[in-house]
């Protein structure tokens, strides 16, 4: 098999299903050594591919510089308006203003038609009760998330006890009635669910755990997934819809 060929071939196994994907495992695949997967990565990665990750925790194609732009179906488009309208009701105000805006590019973007579609869409989301609004620039929140940047913060939990801590931020899931961040926390030794509305005088530090976060993330949700399904099993039918705290600090 020429390089060529299995460049093209490391490209395809990338795109198909979720990542991330070992060395080992793609070499196996392609029948190459894993090292030679390393060097085909960073070829990509020269040619324009956007691939997450690095030996010993896989590989992701974020961005695929080989294909053409998409357009979108009718159906894709009511999703992307809804999604996004639902993100201007429940998001942060820099996430709720990015919305409008993606919104307003779409609309520019789009053929004649769509953009008609989406301007007259027959979609809304509206929320009676929005989230508590965060103490913390979420902004910054999300930036450390994504450069795998520890953060400290003072934390007030359900029973009023203050403390500070200093977690890995792991990822943001938005409830009906809460924003919460998922992270390992360096004082409890665990992953817990941090209420965003209890955070304050947030830090970004300077500490990288890259690039753990996508795997301790996937071991964060199996955790928090467990607990909710032990805590469902014990617990009345009628409380099972609340937002999940068994992981909650």
């Amino acid at each position: 098999m020429s390089r060529t060929h299995r460049l093209f071939q490391l490209m395809q196994a990338l795109r198909q299903g979720p990542g991330p994907k070992t060395a080992a495992g793609l070499g196996f695949e392609m029948g190459v050594s894993a090292r030679s997967i390393h060097r085909d990565i960073a070829t990509l990665r020269e040619m324009g591919a956007v691939i997450d990750g690095a030996a010993g925790y896989g590989f992701t194609l974020i961005e695929d510089n080989a294909l053409p732009p998409m357009g979108f179906r009718d159906t894709e488009l009511e999703a992307l308006v809804l999604g996004l309208r639902e993100v201007q009701q429940i998001g942060d105000p820099d996430l709720a203003e990015a919305a409008g805006e993606a919104l307003r590019k779409l609309q520019g973007r789009l053929p004649p038609r769509q953009a008609h579609r989406l301007r007259h869409s027959v979609l809304a989301a509206h929320r009676f009760q929005r989230p508590e609004a965060p103490k913390i620039k979420v902004a910054d929140l999300r930036d450390a998330t994504w450069e795998e940047l520890e953060v400290q913060f003072d934390y007030t939990d359900a029973n009023g006890a203050s403390t500070c801590r200093q977690v890995k931020p792991l990822g943001l899931i938005y409830f009906d009635r809460s924003t919460v961040l998922i992270a390992w926390c360096n004082l409890r030794r665990d992953f817990r669910i941090f209420r965003l509305d209890r955070m304050s005088e947030l830090q970004v530090t300077t500490q990288s755990f890259r690039p753990h976060r996508v795997v301790m993330l996937r071991d964060a949700l199996a955790k928090i997934r467990a607990e909710r399904q032990a805590a469902q099993a014990s617990t009345p039918p009628a409380s099972k819809t609340a937002e999940p705290r068994a992981a909650e600090d």
